[in-house]
C-alpha cells in the first residue's frame, strides 16, 4: 500500500513537471486586494475603485479595496510595500510618495515598489478672484517680486503638493519659494471659500476642485502647470518652464505592486491597467469627474515617479520644510 502510495506521488510530482500547466492554475486563481493610502469617498478612493471595478472583468477575480489611511498617507503607501510580491496584493500609489521621505515621515521612494501603470494626473492651476485687479500670471509674478510675501495663498496643508507645485513655479521664475505666503488649510475646498471671503489672494489646486466656481464666473484660473489643455477649460494658459518645457506639475495616481513581483505577473497586471485606460469606461469616468488622463507604462511610470521625487526635495528645500 505505501509503495502505491509513493509511487503515485513520484507520478504526479513527474506530472507536475512535464505539465506546468497541470500542477498550477494561471494568475490569478483567488481575489486580489488593491490598497487605498486615503480615505473612502475622496478622489484616490474613487479612481482606485473604478479601476478595481475594471480590473475584475479582466482577471476574473474579486479585487477588494481596502483602504489604510494614516501617517499623511505612510500607513498605506508601507502596507503596499510590505506586502508579499506574490501578486495577490496591490496598491494605489499616489504623488506623496515622493514626498513624504523628504519631510522625514518615511523612508519609501518609488524604488520600493514594482510600478504598474500611471492612471491619472491632475495638473497644479494657480487662481484668483474674478475681481482681483491681478489678471494674469505675469501680474501675479510682478505683485510678488514687489512685495515678498504679502501676498497669500492656500489649497492644502503645508508642504502638500499644491503647495510646493506654487513654489516650483515661483523659483523657476527666479522667486523665493515664499514669495507668496502659504496659509495651511485642510484642502482646496476651505482654501477657495477664504479665497471668496477674501482671507487669501491665491488659490493653488486642481481645475476640477475648482470647476464650479471657475463656471460660475467667481474665479479665474491664471495657469496650468500641464503639458496639454484642460480639456473642460482649455483655454486656461499652460506655464511654459524656463528651459522651454511644458511642465506637468500635480497630483497622480498609478497602481504598483510590491517590490520584486515575478516578471509574468507584472506583464499580466500591467497588460490588464493598459487596457483599462484606454478603455470606454475608465476614460468616461476621467471626463466626468474632470480627472487628468495620462497614463505611463512600467518602465516609464518609475522613471516619472523618479524625477517628481527629485523636483519635490527642490521645492521643499526652497520653502524650507526639507528635513
Amino acid at each position: 500500500m505505501k509503495r502505491r502510495q509513493s509511487l503515485s506521488v513520484l507520478a504526479a510530482a513527474a506530472a507536475a513537471a512535464a505539465f506546468p500547466g497541470l500542477a498550477f492554475a494561471a494568475y490569478p486563481e483567488r481575489p486580489i486586494t488593491l490598497i487605498v493610502p486615503w480615505g473612502a469617498g475622496g478622489g484616490t478612493d474613487a479612481v482606485a475603485r473604478i479601476i478595481a471595478a475594471e480590473l475584475e472583468q479582466e482577471l476574473k477575480q474579486p479585487i477588494n479595496v481596502v483602504n489604510r489611511t494614516g501617517g499623511s498617507g505612510v500607513v498605506g503607501h508601507q502596507a503596499i510595500a510590505s506586502a508579499s510580491p506574490d501578486g495577490y496584493t496591490i496598491g494605489i500609489l499616489t504623488v506623496e510618495i515622493g514626498m513624504m521621505r523628504h519631510a522625514g515621515l518615511t523612508k519609501l521612494s518609488g524604488e520600493d515598489y514594482t510600478p504598474l501603470a500611471l492612471m491619472n494626473f491632475d495638473a497644479n492651476a494657480v487662481m484668483v478672484r474674478a475681481d482681483s485687479p491681478i489678471k494674469s500670471a505675469a501680474d501675479l509674478l510682478a505683485a510678488a517680486k514687489a512685495n515678498p510675501g504679502k501676498l497669500k495663498a492656500s489649497g492644502t496643508g503645508q508642504g502638500g503638493i499644491w503647495h510646493l507645485g506654487l513654489a516650483q513655479w515661483l523659483v523657476d521664475n527666479k522667486l523665493p519659494g515664499n514669495a507668496i505666503a502659504w496659509v495651511p488649510s485642510q484642502g482646496a475646498a476651505p482654501g477657495l471659500q477664504d479665497l471668496l471671503a477674501g482671507g487669501i489672494d491665491v488659490v493653488s489646486c486642481s481645475l476640477p476642485e475648482a470647476r464650479a466656481l471657475i463656471e460660475a464666473g467667481k474665479v479665474n484660473a491664471l495657469v496650468l502647470m500641464g503639458s496639454k489643455p484642460d480639456g473642460i477649460f482649455p483655454k486656461v494658459p499652460l506655464y511654459k518652464a524656463a528651459d522651454g518645457k511644458l511642465w506637468n506639475i500635480g497630483a497622480w495616481r498609478g497602481i504598483a505592486a510590491p517590490k520584486g513581483l515575478p516578471k509574468d505577473m507584472t506583464d499580466k497586471l500591467a497588460a490588464a491597467l493598459k487596457k483599462i485606460y484606454d478603455g470606454k469606461g475608465y476614460q468616461d469616468f476621467l471626463a466626468q469627474r474632470g480627472f487628468g488622463a495620462l497614463y505611463a507604462d512600467r518602465g516609464d511610470f518609475g522613471k516619472f515617479m523618479a524625477e517628481k521625487d527629485a523636483a519635490s526635495a527642490a521645492a521643499m528645500k526652497a520653502v524650507g520644510i526639507a528635513k
